[in-house]
């Protein structure tokens, strides 16, 4: 067996493979076939030992430190593309949200699905907030719901912009902001009250006009990356823009894709940004620069999500 990469990145693409890069190199060591759909969502669990491919209908688990092709275990039962997947904090289980107008809970130890949801609507993005104990979702009409995984219910809804797809949220590392991109190039920004019980309230901070085109992700910068906190908004206008969370003023724009940016994900310090776009490469760009510092290809279509890894692995108890 070989030694474990301290950076797991991966990628996936319309051309049914999912790659694995060293990314310093830009070398790709390992290529897996998937050929039963596209992979919408890539996730690494927190321990950095396997990596979980959203396709259509299922979501598989493959073994980072193995070359075998197949997967280790296969969560069967959503009934339509799965657009989102995470992991809580300790890897115990996995959430996931569908195109079938589910957000699902799966015991990562045992077979089947332990918790159902449901949306209403397509669902295009799930996150799970710091606490651990809710789940944000946003779907095709315009609606974000928070899951109460304690009362089991949903216990939060918004429209920030009627029947205009959320396709993107992400919260702050401390729980204290979380934003929706939509498909008219808006981020909405809330910041999260805790009320009386335990039950999230979204309060109005910003309305930002980030892109003319879609946005197709948004994500803010990690714990480490303090003091700075940055969003970073990827969009169908080729572009990655970089916004400074203090008064969402625009820091840098990232040039250099072809076509549309479909994923980005920081560095654990929040120093690098990769990305991924149906140009079919995915590039790692330097946040002080804003220049593209390496260029991943190997895809022979669009890629359309990356995943990394580089930081610790939660100490093992």
């Amino acid at each position: 067996m070989s030694q474990q990469p301290s950076v797991i990145l991966a990628t996936a693409s319309y051309d049914h493979t999912i790659r694995f890069w060293e990314a310093k190199s830009g070398r790709c060591y390992r290529t897996i076939q998937y050929p039963d759909s596209q992979v919408n969502r890539l996730e690494i669990t927190p321990d950095k030992r396997f990596l979980a491919a959203a396709g259509n209908p299922h979501i598989r688990l493959f073994d980072v430190n193995s070359n075998s092709p197949q997967p280790v275990m296969s969560y069967d039962s959503h009934t339509n593309n799965v657009m989102a997947v995470g992991f809580q904090c300790d890897g115990n289980w996995m959430y996931s949200g569908s195109e079938d107008g589910t957000v699902k809970i799966w015991d990562l130890r045992a077979p089947g699905c332990q918790r159902e949801y449901e949306s209403r609507a397509a669902v295009n993005t799930v996150v799970l907030h710091p606490n651990q104990t809710e789940l944000i979702s946003g779907d095709q009409n315009g609606n974000i719901r928070v899951w109460d995984l304690t009362a089991n219910s949903c216990s939060c809804e918004l429209v920030p912009e009627v029947d205009t797809a959320v396709r993107s949220l992400t919260v702050m590392w401390d729980g204290s902001l979380v934003v929706a991109a939509n498909n008219h190039g808006t981020c909405y920004v809330w910041r999260l009250l805790r009320g009386t019980q335990t039950m999230t309230n979204f309060e109005p901070l910003h309305k930002l006009q980030a892109h003319k085109g879609y946005i197709l992700k948004c994500l803010l910068s990690p714990e480490f990356c303090e003091p700075h906190r940055y969003l970073a908004t990827a969009s169908s206008d080729h572009t990655v823009k970089i916004w400074n969370v203090d008064g969402f003023t625009l820091e840098k724009t990232l040039v250099g894709h072809q076509r549309w940016v479909w994923d980005c994900v920081f560095s654990v310090d929040g120093a690098y940004l990769i990305t991924a776009s149906s140009d079919t490469t995915a590039r790692l760009w330097s946040m002080s620069s804003g220049e593209d510092i390496r260029v991943y290809q190997g895809h022979h279509k669009a890629t359309i999500c990356c995943a990394l890894h580089d930081g610790a692995e939660p100490s093992s108890s």
